[in-house]
């Protein structure tokens, strides 16, 4: 740990941070990300990456580059309290929030809601491989913009996006007026390209981007300047709450390629309250013994066939069928269904455990933040109870005429544009991500 961390971890307050907010979608927020956290470890900065919206796989290369867990930042899925609490956990020196397609964009939770949200400076990502003067008219327009609408948002500057060195960056540098500081550029490397598939980029294990590269690409990066515009956090008004300590139930978590969507912060509530162990379905693994069991989402179509060999689906069926309570969410609700066909028309038996068939489709079919009331008691909520999640997937759920649903959709899609949430015995399959700050993992482990 360095000497700034350790004055950090006496700090009651997350560390000070900015948030990196895009003028659109595609601009590279990513990889602007993962220069800059580079630039910061290299001049012995400890950084705290963090991620504005839903996004399960931006935070995996956080993570693989920081060293540390990403957090999420959503107002809709956590609240501005939960939000505040959420981000006051992060360590570290100082925290590089990447934002969510363009800064503005988003009703439920945009870069800049957040970014308000939490009082943090923005660094504006601009894409600068076709100009110059017009960058700093893109950038004063992202400024001057928050007074325009209301909002408190303080865009301090820009870091140029595919920016080349020379009279290029002098260009940028002379056109941008005072009020708008130049944190640097990052040149036209293709080596820093990420590769992309369904539900967007391929995670950190899958395609890193290599250390050479980002290090070369993070030397004009002004690292002091970053460090002198980071700001601390706006404060939650309530803390959280400590829950039992560990020794109370047991929960098993699937862990591996085809599950590995959940938010750090469902980790840390389940660890809080009970007692984490994990197993790997694709691997075969046994189910641990446990009070309850947690699927999260993931990639089950891309390791259908080993899910359907290996038996861990179908040890869960009969663990089901005993009333063992087990909580699947999206990738976790196709696991659990009767079949998964993949798009090559490939159909594998799944854990036949929820009345539904699972096809792949060729695009989304539902992308949003969604909000469910419960209709009768479930694991993860009281009838009548309001849960706020999100939904991104390209499978659809074909359901038997007898099945039963937990949800009404308020918001979004769910699982037959009116539902979401399909039960069997103890058993509960969603579309919807939720976060802890949600309630609903708490409500799962008084059940359990």
């Amino acid at each position: 740990m360095s000497d700034r961390a350790a004055a950090g971890s006496e700090r009651e307050a997350g560390p000070p941070g900015f948030v990196l907010g895009g003028v659109s979608s595609g601009v590279g927020k990513t990889v602007a990300t993962l220069v800059i956290t580079t630039a910061l470890e290299g001049a012995s900065y400890d950084v705290q990456p963090a991620k504005t919206g839903p996004d399960f796989i931006d935070p995996s290369h956080h993570e693989a580059v920081a060293g540390r867990p990403s957090r999420t930042l959503d107002l809709w899925l956590c609240g501005e309290d939960g939000l505040r609490r959420n981000y006051h956990r992060g360590e570290g020196d100082v925290c590089v929030v990447e934002g969510v397609m363009g800064l503005y964009d988003g009703d439920g939770s945009s870069t800049a809601m957040v970014a308000e949200a939490l009082g943090l400076p923005v660094v504006l990502v601009v894409d600068a491989s076709a100009g110059m003067e017009s960058v700093a008219a893109t950038a004063r327009g992202f400024q001057t913009y928050a007074d325009d609408i209301g909002r408190e948002i303080d865009v301090a500057g820009i870091v140029a996006q595919r920016a080349h060195g020379g009279r290029h960056e002098t260009g940028i540098r002379e056109a941008l007026p005072d009020s708008l500081t130049y944190f640097g550029r990052i040149p036209p490397t293709p080596a820093l390209e990420i590769p992309d598939r369904h539900l967007g980029l391929e995670l950190a294990d899958e395609a890193p981007v290599p250390e050479d590269a980002l290090a070369e690409a993070a030397e004009p990066i002004d690292v002091e300047q970053l460090v002198d515009v980071a700001r601390d956090p706006a404060p939650p008004s309530a803390a959280c709450e400590a829950g039992p300590s560990p020794g109370g139930p047991t929960v098993a978590v699937a862990d591996d390629a085809a599950f590995c969507f959940r938010y750090l912060a469902t980790i840390e509530r389940v660890r809080e309250r009970a007692t984490l162990v994990t197993f790997s379905p694709v691997a075969g693994d046994p189910v641990p013994e446990c009070d309850g069991v947690y699927l999260p989402g993931g990639y089950p179509e891309l390791h259908a066939e080993a899910l359907e060999s290996t038996g861990t689906l179908t040890e869960l069926g009969r663990l089901a069928s005993d009333s063992l309570p087990i909580l699947g969410e999206c990738g976790g609700l196709m696991a659990l269904s009767q079949s998964l066909t993949t798009t090559e028309g490939d159909t594998h038996t799944m854990a036949d455990l929820l009345p539904a068939d699972v096809t792949m489709q060729e695009r989304y079919q539902a992308l949003d933040h969604v909000e469910l009331v419960a209709t009768d008691e479930t694991l993860t909520a009281r009838n009548g109870a309001r849960l706020r999640g999100h939904e991104f997937h390209y499978s659809e759920a074909t359901v038997d005429d007898d099945a039963r649903f937990a949800f009404e959709t308020v918001r979004g899609t769910g699982i037959d544009g009116t539902h979401d949430g399909l039960t069997e015995h103890q058993t509960l399959g969603t579309y919807a991500h939720v976060h802890p700050e949600s309630g609903a993992f708490d409500t799962f482990l008084e059940r359990l």
